[in-house]
């Protein structure tokens, strides 16, 4: 009589979709907290300083592009049902159509290109070489690709040339460079901890 075979894959695609919906779960609350800082107008810009770039450029790094693009979405989701999760305690529908709309749209694609090149340039043999491809990966993702979506998009609400409004966020470069650089240092330290997380 042939003996019966338990297949466990089932069991364990359970396990790793709850793992998987715990870490959005995670990250999404990661960057809602990050907005408790209070944002910063600097320089006469509509579009404020806040940390929650750090947040997205976290989950894009550390959960990679798939779960990173999901944190953000879920995040973005309780926004737009009217959660004041935003810094400064903004929330629904309406910051959607606000100067810095293109920035939250952003966030996503920027999660979603900083966990795909973290994946191809922050893994990398020798720490110097892993953390410059993480850093690369994050300014790419966290910086380049958000400001290409923000810039036009906030010079199309507030009706300015285009020009003007990137020369004003290029002020705040140098901030969010600072905030790719804890980004990647929190990032390595969680690589050295030994956690991988598979694709």
């Amino acid at each position: 009589m042939p003996q019966l075979q338990t297949d466990s894959r089932p069991a364990t695609a359970r396990r790793s979709t709850s793992a998987d919906i715990a870490l959005i779960a995670v990250f999404a609350a990661l960057i809602a907290a990050l907005g408790l800082a209070p944002p910063i107008y600097a320089f006469g810009n509509a579009v404020p300083i806040t940390l929650q770039t750090l947040g997205v450029m976290l989950a894009g790094s550390i959960l990679g592009a798939k779960r990173g693009t999901l944190a953000v979405l879920t995040f973005l989701a309780l926004v737009a049902v009217g959660l004041p999760l935003l810094s400064g305690g903004r929330g629904g529908l309406g910051v959607f159509a606000g100067p810095s709309a293109g920035y939250l749209v952003g966030f996503v694609f920027g999660a979603y290109v900083t966990g795909l090149l973290t994946r191809r340039f922050g893994e990398r043999d020798g720490a110097t070489s892993s953390f410059l491809g993480t850093l690369a990966a994050t300014v790419i993702g966290g910086v380049l690709v958000v400001y290409a979506f923000g810039v036009p998009v906030q010079a199309w609400r507030l009706g300015l040339p285009l020009p003007t409004v990137a020369v004003g966020a290029g002020l705040f470069v140098v901030g969010d460079l600072a905030k790719a650089v804890i980004s990647t240092l929190i990032t390595r330290g969680v690589r050295r901890a030994g956690v991988r997380l598979p694709d």
